[in-house]
């Protein structure tokens, strides 16, 4: 039977530059892998030169963004056609993390017979109900991101887009974001995460699974013990509503003790994620 295909879809203004050392990481496993980067991500974003230093926040805030009107399907339709191409080769595992989870979940909902697993990392999962309604949760209001200085540099709302200032200078804000993000990184590899991630961001949060299509594909959560981003209990909460309503196909769950990116910053913390994927994939893709 062929070597199954690992394609990773990164979270929330992620794109393949940042899941680069946990690639490398599965390719000396011996695993196949591959990262998306959605529309409007990566080499196809949106990287104003008001954006680089210094900073003109006034027309920053103007530039048009190549993820207005970009929609949640039209991210799963671009996957889809990724996966499409890795299955000429084989199974394909999906494995999303964060905000990636809203397309992974689509494409499942929309054609299951693309994926062999699909599995979630401290991602959203909205099974049970919307992102929006999850954000109105008791789960989610510990979350760091709720007491964030403003980081938007648009209206999203005029902008059609998300679109964040991740250079800000201002100490307060990124002391708030390392707490968010990377608080068990060094200061080092939080700034230079925070230089790879896109400006902008889908603005569509996407629609709940559906159900009988999504519940058919085996899947598994991994856990992120220390993010603080998406609480555990948040966490626990995705898991959870979805055993509920797929009894039949219960998610198969395991722990890393990791930071909402720890796990695609840290050393130690990659080689740990690349070795629990890698055994995923021999374990029944």
């Amino acid at each position: 039977m062929p070597a199954p295909t690992l394609v990773v879809v990164p979270g929330s203004n992620s794109n393949s530059f940042s899941v680069a050392p946990l690639l490398r990481e599965l390719a000396l496993l011996g695993v196949r892998a591959l990262a998306v980067d959605l529309p409007g991500h990566g080499f196809g974003g949106t990287w104003p030169a008001a954006y680089q230093a210094p900073q003109d926040s006034a027309a920053l805030g103007t530039v048009p963004s190549r993820t207005a009107g970009v929609t949640v399907a039209d991210a799963a339709d671009h996957l889809g056609a990724v996966v499409r191409r890795a299955r000429e080769h084989g199974p394909v595992v999906v494995a999303a993390h964060s905000r990636g989870g809203l397309p992974l979940t689509a494409l499942v909902s929309a054609e299951p017979e693309l994926v062999d697993r699909a599995v979630y990392l401290s991602a959203w999962c909205p099974v049970a109900a919307t992102v929006a309604e999850y954000l109105a949760t008791p789960e989610y209001a510990a979350s760091a991101l709720n007491s964030l200085p403003n980081l938007f540099a648009a209206d999203p709302s005029q902008l059609g887009a998300l679109r964040m200032n991740w250079r800000t200078a201002d100490p307060d804000v990124l002391t708030a974001l390392k707490h968010a993000m990377l608080a068990d990184a060094t200061d080092d590899e939080f700034f230079a995460y925070l230089a790879l991630l896109d400006p902008d961001e889908i603005l569509d949060p996407g629609e709940r699974a559906d159900l009988a299509r999504w519940g058919s594909v085996p899947h598994t959560y991994v856990r992120l013990a220390g993010d603080t981003s998406m609480p555990p209990a948040m966490q626990d909460r995705l898991i959870g509503d979805a055993d509920a309503l797929t009894p039949h196909n219960r998610f198969d769950v395991h722990t890393l003790e990791s930071s909402h990116a720890g796990f695609l910053v840290r050393p130690a913390a990659t080689v740990e994620a690349a070795r629990l994927l890698a055994r995923l994939m021999e374990s029944g893709s």
